[in-house]
């Protein structure tokens, strides 16, 4: 039998060993958390921005909160007007996971675009509403596509779009406005849940189900863009390794029932 002061270094040894492995789970667990960015009550921590208005004006109650959800309507439009908007979040992220839970509900507003028909968008890496003008259509940014399937044919969800914005796609610089994911099709009013991690300036990655859909790196400023060449005048630099998040009303009603983040480390 060992003695009592035998007993008490082992407990001591122990302690020092495990004391780390048990604040570093704990910090792992911290590391992993998600955060609401979406309270299921109100608009809270969220600005709109809505094309021809200035920030903060929600025109036609565009984005509300009904039965728990961040609702995207135009009932109170008389067509839609090129009224693209979009509601940013208050704090801008780096590295990041960002986590949705969308769909697509009733008719498209009267005179939406066709390409519009449900689409919406998740933008990262964004500029702000406020340097936003007037008039101007989209934030620069990198868009996370979202798409709703028509009645027959392949429409996938999950795509890039590039407003003032360029990606590297297999080593090279890649310069079209959109490109499609390798998702599948999802049809109906269907939840879909969307999973953007970002991680600065290294790589962009659209998941769903867990599976990769679509993947970038070096996400960059378009100098011959002129929404761009504004920000870049004013000194932000060719490179985005942060930004703001916003969600798209473009047309066709839309609802999230989640919308969280997890940070990762840089």
């Amino acid at each position: 039998m060992k003695s009592a002061s035998a007993l008490a270094a082992g407990l001591s040894l122990c302690l020092s060993l495990c004391l780390p492995l048990a604040l570093s789970a704990e910090d792992t667990k911290a590391a992993e958390k998600w955060i609401p960015l979406f309270n299921g009550k109100n608009l809270d921590g969220w600005t709109v921005k809505i094309r021809g208005y200035e920030p903060g004006d929600n025109f036609g109650n565009t984005f509300r909160v009904e039965d728990g959800l961040m609702t995207v309507n135009y009932d109170q439009y008389d067509e839609f007007d090129e009224k693209f908007g979009h509601i940013f979040y208050k704090d801008s992220f780096s590295h990041y996971i960002i986590r949705v839970e969308y769909r697509f509900i009733g008719e498209q507003a009267k005179k939406g675009p066709g390409w519009a028909f449900r689409n919406s968008g998740i933008m990262v890496h964004g500029q702000s509403p406020e340097s936003m003008s007037l008039d101007q259509r989209f934030p620069v940014s990198i868009e996370v596509q979202l798409l709703g399937g028509r009645a027959t044919g392949k429409r996938t969800t999950a795509n890039l779009c590039t407003p003032g914005t360029h990606v590297v796609m297999d080593g090279k610089l890649f310069k079209p406005h959109c490109i499609d994911s390798s998702s599948k099709t999802y049809r109906g009013d269907q939840w879909v849940t969307v999973e953007v991690e970002v991680k600065g300036n290294q790589i962009i990655k659209h998941i769903i189900d867990g599976e990769t859909v679509l993947s970038y790196t070096k996400p960059q400023l378009d100098p011959s863009d002129a929404d761009a060449q504004k920000l870049i005048q004013a000194g932000a630099p060719l490179m985005l390794e942060k930004g703001t998040i916003s969600l798209q009303s473009e047309s066709h009603p839309v609802q999230f029932r989640k919308v969280e983040l997890r940070k990762l480390a840089p």
